[in-house]
């Protein structure tokens, strides 16, 4: 799949993520959670779609962040959430590295 590079934000430097380490950034006023965990760099909407609360405050295990208010788990590939309380997926954004640059798009994946 070919990127349009216009789309393409830098959200943050890949060095400054920690594996299974959530980092909130902002991009043109959206909340995201940029995730380093099994070999992938992933970024999802940073609100939980069942409390409005930061899932980057949460724990990551098994390409799965963890909202830390009630539990709800979001696949961070896909946004579908993966037990209760949660019913609503949140947004997943396309990612592209290059160099030491995480690049966002804020289209969303399907």
């Amino acid at each position: 799949m070919a990127f349009d590079r216009a789309r393409f934000v830098r959200a943050c430097a890949l060095s400054e993520l920690e594996e299974d380490t959530p980092k909130r950034v902002e991009l043109d006023g959206t909340p995201v959670s940029v995730v380093q965990t099994e070999g992938e760099v992933f970024a999802i909407h940073d609100i939980c779609s069942h409390a409005n609360v930061s899932l980057s405050e949460g724990e990551v295990e098994d390409c799965q962040i963890e909202c830390w208010l009630h539990g709800s788990s979001f696949d961070l590939r896909t946004g579908k959430p993966s037990g209760l309380p949660a019913t609503r997926p949140v947004p997943v954004y396309p990612v592209k590295i290059e160099g030491d640059d995480v690049l966002v798009s804020l289209t969303q994946e399907s």
